[in-house]
């Protein structure tokens, strides 16, 4: 079953977002398995992500590589709240 994943962290900017993203590029998951959707939004320090992903079991293989990245450059994504999704329109 497909899943929403919704961050909003305490506090997050497109420097701290695109420092990640160079990182996830960079471990060979900028681009994870199982990920249908992914955006970042907000302004200023008040960014948040939205993911739709296949499956639990796929977030949390992505977590794996995501969590140290995380903690490396010392953001905390606070707890998600993830979701189950009823329906994808592509």
């Amino acid at each position: 079953m497909a899943i929403a994943v919704y961050f909003h962290p305490a506090k997050m900017n497109a420097e701290q977002y695109d420092e990640v993203q160079r990182r996830l590029d960079a471990a060979g998951s900028g681009r994870p398995k199982g990920r249908v959707h992914h955006s970042c939004f907000g302004t200023g320090d008040s960014l948040m992500v939205y993911d739709v992903w296949e499956s639990q079991e796929t977030f949390d293989t992505f977590g794996a590589t995501l969590m140290p990245i995380l903690e490396s450059v010392a953001l905390d994504p606070g707890t998600p709240d993830i979701m189950p999704v009823h329906r994808v329109i592509q």
